[in-house]
């Protein structure tokens, strides 16, 4: 057999050459490639239509957002109106928050002076409370000793309930003085003309008024 003929240094060469075009065809490619890869990036920007993701570091809004735990009309609403306290009504007034105290236009009357008497009523309690002011409550007893002269009771017209509320420390008056004429009362005599006279001459008469079940101290004067 013949010796094999080994290639011409010219056929290496051209070989050499398409290896060397193939590489460069190749590295042309890449690089195009990854050019036209980052213009897209650059363009379209495809993270920004991925869930979850935002520019805004808060959250978007969704659709259906989840409702507040605070109710949108009650009293914790911060847009909805201001809850005005709750008034408690005030209780009708223990005896011992009451304190009455019989009163006297004077201390000493003439023959031809009438006193006038009249009551104060204080709420000597540390709350509100409401009481029965009315006439059907008041009593006015004109005393000489354990005598009971005068009451008022035994004679009273149209007795009518009042109630009013009565804050804590507050005092009032009677509108109108209660007049005395100096007789004797009995219930079956408010017609009569010729009721017995009180005694003058420097006697002494006390007043006690009473309020409900509420009694006060008795006060002294003295008629002529």
């Amino acid at each position: 057999m013949g010796a094999k003929r080994r290639p011409s240094k010219a056929v290496y060469r051209r070989r050499r050459l398409v290896v060397t075009l193939l590489t460069l065809i190749l590295l042309a490619a890449a690089v195009t490639g990854i050019v036209f890869g980052i213009r897209w990036l650059m363009q379209e920007q495809p993270w920004q239509n991925l869930p979850f993701l935002s520019d805004d570091p808060v959250a978007e809004e969704s659709a259906d957002p989840i409702p507040t735990l605070l109710p949108t009309d009650g009293p914790n609403d911060p847009d909805g109106p201001t809850p005005t306290p709750t008034e408690q009504e005030p209780e009708a007034c223990a005896n011992g928050a009451l304190e009455v105290v019989a009163l006297t236009d004077k201390g000493e009357y003439q023959p031809d002076e009438q006193p006038q008497l009249t009551m104060r009523l204080t709420n000597v309690g540390g709350v509100d409370c409401i009481v029965n002011v009315g006439t059907a409550q008041q009593r006015f007893v004109v005393s000489s000793g354990a005598d009971d002269w005068w009451r008022s009771a035994d004679c009273q017209t149209d007795p009518a309930d009042q109630w009013v509320t009565l804050e804590a420390g507050q005092e009032v008056t009677s509108s109108e003085p209660v007049t005395w004429n100096r007789t004797r009362s009995y219930d079956d005599t408010c017609d009569a003309d010729n009721r017995p006279g009180a005694v003058g001459g420097g006697a002494t008469y006390t007043l006690t008024v009473q309020l409900g079940e509420v009694v006060s101290e008795p006060r002294s004067f003295i008629l002529y």
